[in-house]
């Protein structure tokens, strides 16, 4: 297989379906003219046109709901964020609309949306540009969210995202689009909801998604090296969540650790520690341990940032606890 950028990956999706379907056109600052923010869209402008590849102003609720309701009408829109901060501004829109309609409506208009860009930090950007939301909108029924970790799935998960007939929340990372990785030439999709094992091992399972699952890689390296085996579950999509994925492992190794980029209340990692103690308890032999960001805003510091990040240290700490070591 070749190796392309975690942005070539998005792009190529865009481009495949896009091909594959009249229907489908890309929306956003910056998408067209500028090849997109983070040249996600680097040539779509002059494949496909402005009708299809449209730069809007700075006006997030606007255009996702030109995206909502041209979604009601036939059309298969794709949404582009210049990062998920800016999706609060298009709260109603994605929340009180695209998630609704299908319910409101008797189950008469879907609305296949997809609204993608960048979550969680991406080094010194200050607190209004650092947050992840995975678990907002993992929050909401009606959405599904998400959050790969590598170009190819990237790919595979897009595509699937753009065909599904419900919206999406699809949520990269501005730290990972230089990111390289193999990604066939020929046609492949990843279903929805379908978690990946990133790293096989029987001692202790940790489960996480995005790019903080490179700390949890990083860990498992020198975990190893003291005769430490892990099992990486790279989630993949947050909801809906692969709970089969994760039980089994957890009945392997009978330890849980859970790593993500997001405040700890209400976090993600909240829901599948619920999840895995009401379902397979009898299988733990510790408690779970959860890693997350500080519960506070982002600090500006690259020191302060350091320490309210999760990293790799972290995560050998959490493993030797559950490990009683």
């Amino acid at each position: 297989m070749r190796t392309i950028q975690f942005r070539e990956a998005v792009c190529e999706a865009m481009s495949e379906e896009m091909r594959r379907d009249p229907s489908i056109y890309l929306m956003g600052e910056e998408v067209a003219e500028y090849n997109g923010a983070y040249k996600a869209s680097k040539g779509m402008l002059d494949e496909f046109g402005p009708k299809r590849i449209i730069d809007t102003p700075i006006a997030e609720s606007g255009f996702s709901g030109i995206g909502v309701g041209s979604a009601m009408n036939g059309c298969r829109p794709i949404i582009e964020f210049m990062t998920f901060n800016f999706s609060l501004v298009a709260m109603d829109q994605i929340i009180s609309n695209a998630a609704k309609m299908r319910q409101m409506s008797g189950g008469q208009i879907n609305i296949p949306i997809v609204f993608r860009g960048p979550t969680a930090s991406a080094g010194q950007l200050g607190a209004t540009h650092s947050q992840a939301f995975e678990n907002w909108f993992a929050n909401c029924p009606g959405l599904k969210v998400v959050v790969p970790s590598t170009p190819y799935d990237a790919k595979g998960l897009l595509k699937s995202a753009i065909r599904d007939n419900d919206p999406v929340i699809f949520m990269e990372s501005e730290q990972m689009y230089g990111d390289k990785g193999e990604v066939p030439e020929e046609e492949y999709t990843i279903p929805l909801g379908v978690a990946d094992i990133k790293r096989a091992g029987k001692d202790v399972t940790i489960v996480s998604f995005g790019k903080i699952i490179k700390e949890a890689l990083a860990a498992a390296e020198t975990l190893a090296k003291e005769g430490i085996e892990c099992e990486i579950i790279d989630i993949r999509t947050v909801r809906p969540m692969d709970w089969e994925a994760i039980f089994t492992s957890v009945k392997k190794t009978n330890r849980l650790v859970i790593l993500e980029e997001a405040w700890p209340f209400g976090s993600v990692s909240s829901e599948i520690t619920y999840q895995v103690q009401e379902h397979i308890f009898d299988y733990l032999d510790a408690p779970i341990q959860r890693i997350t960001t500080a519960d506070t805003p982002a600090p500006y510091s690259p020191a302060l940032l350091q320490e309210w990040l999760p990293n790799a240290q972290d995560v050998i700490n959490a493993v030797k606890k559950v490990l009683y070591k």
